[in-house]
């Protein structure tokens, strides 16, 4: 089911420390505003060639509005887990149901509008792709060559590309970093 903007800004959000445990909680809007410390998923998808699903973002996003991002994922609503919150991403911007997401690492993204703790999973997935389309504006598969060619030349997410870059050094190895808090 689509949230539109102002159903999004009021989702209950829990509010972590700098080791990933939940010290309170506050509205998704709350959080924007104050670039508070949260919790969020990030799912890379692949093809059974493996080729990365990378999609644009649409102009109405809370944050990095149209930027390009080669994993689909959003912020974890309080009380859900690292891994439900993967599960219900990956349905709702792009109509996959079934595939159980692979935990990769916990990265600590710090940047001047997302402060997060995201879980990196990654996904097979060959069937239909279907959009949200209050969430992505376009998408299509890209080579690993043809993704590193367009990190030169398209706008893509900060927090997004500083977690691919890490996933690339790390070798896209399963389990790699810690759990902190996986809850």
């Amino acid at each position: 089911m689509e949230k539109n903007q102002e159903q999004s800004g009021d989702e209950v959000v829990d509010l972590i420390d700098a080791d990933n445990r939940v010290i309170g909680q506050t509205s998704r809007r709350e959080v924007r505003a104050r670039n508070l410390l949260h919790r969020g998923v990030g799912i890379l998808c692949r093809n059974p060639e493996q080729a990365i699903y990378v999609h644009r973002r649409t102009n109405t996003k809370d944050v990095f509005p149209g930027m390009y991002d080669m994993f689909v994922g959003g912020v974890v609503a309080s009380g859900e887990s690292y891994e439900t919150a993967a599960k219900r991403e990956i349905s709702e911007e792009l109509g996959i149901v079934g595939p159980e997401p692979r935990f990769l690492f916990h990265h600590l993204y710090k940047g001047p509008l997302n402060h997060s703790w995201v879980a990196v999973y990654d996904v097979e997935w060959d069937g239909p792709i279907r959009h949200q389309e209050s969430e992505v504006a376009w998408g299509q598969y890209l080579s690993m060559q043809d993704l590193l060619g367009k990190l030169e030349t398209w706008s893509f997410v900060p927090d997004g590309l500083e977690i691919f870059q890490r996933y690339l050094q790390d070798g896209k190895q399963s389990g790699v970093g810690s759990n902190p808090g996986a809850g």
